[in-house]
């Protein structure tokens, strides 16, 4: 069975009833002005088209002629018309009022909407910025707890005659002197139990006072 791909929203019903009717509808420009009752000519032409529903159908025209560009074409002197582009009776006055106030209205929501999000965006800015200043602020690098180098006790070598067992010393592990005590002093090297438990062998010049 052939699958039908229905229509669901209000900008494909207006898309395809441009097509089917480019004499009447449009997507571009200025819009003509309906037939009144032109949702019943609709029905009746499209009442085989299963792509169609008369809800969306219905929506669709409403959005149609709410728009901007369609009340700008509902306008003195105007006429309408219908499916098949043949124009028929002259705007009548009331309605170009209607449709002159129903513009004017939906401009000036559109442009308050507008100017309240610039000014909810422009309130968002300082707190944006500040939050960002306070993640830089809490983002520096803390100081070492190192004491600086003027602080810290000299490095002395020590005389081979104090390498004895049982001796607190500072062993130069890189940069930084480790303190440890002598395990065992042997001719291939001093073996030094690091106050952090680990157990390193090496030679006399690399133990300091």
């Amino acid at each position: 069975m052939e699958q039908t791909n229905k229509l669901k929203n209000s900008k494909e019903v207006i898309q395809y009833l441009a097509t089917q009717f480019p004499n009447c509808f449009s997507t571009e420009g200025e819009a003509k002005p309906l037939k009144i009752g032109i949702f019943q000519d609709l029905a009746e032409r499209l009442k085989e088209d299963e792509k169609v529903s008369n809800t969306v159908l219905r929506s669709a025209l409403r959005q149609y002629t709410s728009s901007w560009r369609y009340l700008h074409g509902v306008k003195v002197g105007s006429k309408r018309v219908d499916l098949d582009g043949v124009e028929g009776a002259e705007i009548e006055q009331e309605h170009v009022e209607h449709a002159q106030k129903t513009l004017k209205e939906s401009k000036e929501k559109a442009f308050a909407n507008k100017k309240a999000q610039a000014e909810k965006a422009n309130k968002a800015k300082p707190a944006a910025r500040k939050a960002k200043a306070d993640f830089k602020r809490t983002s520096k690098p803390k100081p070492s707890s190192s004491k600086p180098a003027a602080e810290q006790k000299p490095v002395e070598k020590l005389d081979s005659k104090d390498l004895v067992t049982g001796k607190e010393v500072r062993v130069l592990v890189g940069k930084t002197p480790m303190p440890g005590q002598i395990s065992e002093v042997t001719k291939d090297g001093i073996a030094v139990t690091l106050k952090s438990g680990m157990l390193v062998k090496v030679k006399a010049e690399h133990i300091v006072a």
